[in-house]
């Protein structure tokens, strides 16, 4: 393997590595609205509750389960980066 290869490859991981990292913290702040929301339908007043659904409002839903899949992918690439620049190191050596 050529070491422009790998280098080139790492680039193509780091950035796959930052929409991981950026979808994950997507999914992180709509559980938090959803939390948010929750909370405020449980002290909010049936009327007001029944406004803001018709405004499209208090319907943030999040997913634990998507949220973890993108955690297990993020740290699988991250084994990957390693061994790329392991194996970059290597062959620069």
């Amino acid at each position: 393997m050529r070491s422009v290869d790998l280098a080139l490859y790492a680039d193509a991981l780091a950035g796959e590595a930052a929409a991981l990292g950026a979808r994950i913290e997507r999914e992180r702040g709509r559980l938090r609205q959803a939390s948010i929301e929750r909370a405020a339908r449980a002290e909010l007043g049936r009327v007001a509750v029944e406004r803001l659904e018709e405004l499209g409002l208090l319907s943030t839903r999040g997913d634990v389960e998507a949220l973890a899949a993108l955690e297990e992918a993020l740290d699988a690439l991250e084994v990957l980066q390693g061994w790329v620049e392991e194996r970059l190191s290597r062959v620069a050596a």
